[in-house]
């Protein structure tokens, strides 16, 4: 009779302490539930690995770790994910216990190439902006939501979210409160300007169904667009306006603002004040994207590209 090849269970203190550590970093970091889930994954693996060699996460060795990563077949993206949860993981155990040494301090990290954001072309913006059927209101409210959002490169939560009160049409600009609570002043634009305020003239009123939402931005039900509703709106737009590239989305929009912003002469640190980054090092990626859509244009229409 064939053996099966059993899967080693987890040691209930290895369990315990991936409960504890996951919970530490969602209260303290606030990660996501899909970083929680593969951190989670990641651990209890490692955890059965060694304990079919007779070890657990506490007595680990960095060779242990080591041998852990050369057995697995793993993506460059994956491994730099299991090395963060491992990394995490150990150097709460370091932090709670001073005479613990952490496995993990001495492990290369791998090299990840870096991740460019995906912008449209000028061309293209022209085209998804123009879209939507204004001879509807929701067509129009869609419009709005579309020339804002690429004139004044929010994030997606900002736009679906944002109040009636902090819009100000005659500075034509906004207050948005964004990540960590943080106000900044972001430019409107005369387009987007006449489009919300021919949005709020007409096709509002018609949504908020003699209701004041405090929201500027109204669903049919009258209430605030969810991000996965304006995200569908979005690629269905996208299909109205011919663009087949499979990287659509809300964000595309804001990577377009910042990366053609660059493309005519804005300043990195003015940019990183319209985006509401709190590091100019996140502002610095679009500098990259620039420059390869300034190579794409070389190779295409220079006679030695």
């Amino acid at each position: 009779m064939q053996k099966t090849e059993t899967t080693p269970s987890i040691a209930q203190a290895d369990a315990a302490s991936i409960a504890a550590f996951l919970e530490r970093v969602w209260s303290e970091d606030g990660l996501a539930d899909r970083t929680l889930a593969a951190y989670r994954s990641d651990l209890e693996m490692l955890a059965r690995w060694l304990a079919a060699r007779g070890r657990n996460l506490h007595d680990a060795q960095r060779a242990d770790i080591s041998a852990f990563h050369g057995a697995q077949r793993a993506s460059v993206r994956s491994l730099a994910r299991r090395q963060s949860a491992f990394h995490r993981f150990y150097a709460q155990l370091a932090r709670d216990d001073p005479g613990f040494e952490d496995p993990t301090l001495l492990i290369e990290r791998p090299h990840m190439p870096p991740s460019l954001p995906k912008a449209l072309a000028e061309r293209e913006i022209e085209n998804l902006l123009a879209a939507p059927d204004t001879a509807t209101p929701f067509g129009v409210r869609d419009r709005a939501m579309l020339e804002l959002m690429y004139a004044s490169g929010l994030r997606v939560s900002e736009l679906v979210n944002l109040p009636l009160a902090a819009l100000n049409l005659r500075q034509g600009v906004l207050r948005i409160t964004g990540k960590g609570g943080k106000d900044r002043l972001v430019p409107v634009g005369e387009i987007a300007v006449h489009w919300i305020e021919t949005y709020l003239a007409g096709a509002r009123p018609l949504l908020a169904h003699g209701r004041q939402p405090a929201v500027l931005f109204l669903s049919q039900r009258g209430a605030a667009m969810s991000r996965q509703m304006f995200w569908t709106l979005v690629k269905r737009y996208a299909l109205v306006a011919g663009i087949v590239a499979t990287h659509i989305s809300p964000h595309v929009l804001r990577h377009s603002f910042a990366t053609h912003l660059l493309n005519h002469g804005a300043d990195l640190r003015a940019l990183q004040m319209l985006l509401g980054h709190s590091s100019l090092s996140t502002t610095q990626i679009y500098t990259y994207v620039a420059k390869e859509g300034l190579k794409r244009l070389h190779a295409q229409h220079h006679p030695r590209g």
